[in-house]
């Protein structure tokens, strides 16, 4: 006697379920499989359609930081500062405004191409993105020497 087993036949059954209109993986606060820590320690640099929420986070940080360089460079010369970078010297004698859509293209297309090849390899252990947290750190340095000049122009 030969005995049969009932199959369920599930191919027809669609297993995905929709994606919602806010989704935590297009913004990079959740990773997916594909970003874990087995994968960091490939060689050759990795371009992806997906970053790291770190990544997006200190980008967002420097276009911030970048704007508040800008206002505040506007503001110490105001008060009789002197812009110390010639090209940029130009620009604010030329127009605020050209200065301060030319400061803000340069600063995002520049974290565009560094977000882009953030897993290039410079050196044996610097990566690019090694550069954009340095970046991040220059800007917030010179965030806080802004802040202390209009301090000592203000008193």
């Amino acid at each position: 006697m030969i005995s049969s087993a009932v199959v369920m036949d599930n191919r027809y059954q669609d297993r995905r379920s929709e994606m919602p209109f806010f989704c935590l993986y297009q913004i990079g606060i959740k990773t997916g499989r594909r970003m874990s820590e087995r994968r960091l320690n490939i060689k050759a640099p990795v371009y992806v359609d997906r970053y790291a929420g770190h990544l997006m986070l200190c980008a967002i940080c420097i276009m911030i930081l970048s704007s508040m360089d800008a206002f505040f460079t506007l503001n110490i010369l105001a008060k009789g500062g002197e812009e110390l970078n010639p090209f940029m010297a130009v620009l604010i004698e030329d127009s605020v405004s050209k200065f301060i859509a030319l400061k803000l293209a340069l600063t995002s297309l520049a974290l565009i191409l560094l977000t882009m090849h953030h897993n290039v390899l410079l050196t044996e252990k610097i990566r690019v993105r090694h550069i954009e947290y340095s970046i991040l750190t220059g800007y917030t340095v010179l965030i806080g020497y802004e802040l202390f000049l209009l301090h000592l122009a203000a008193a």
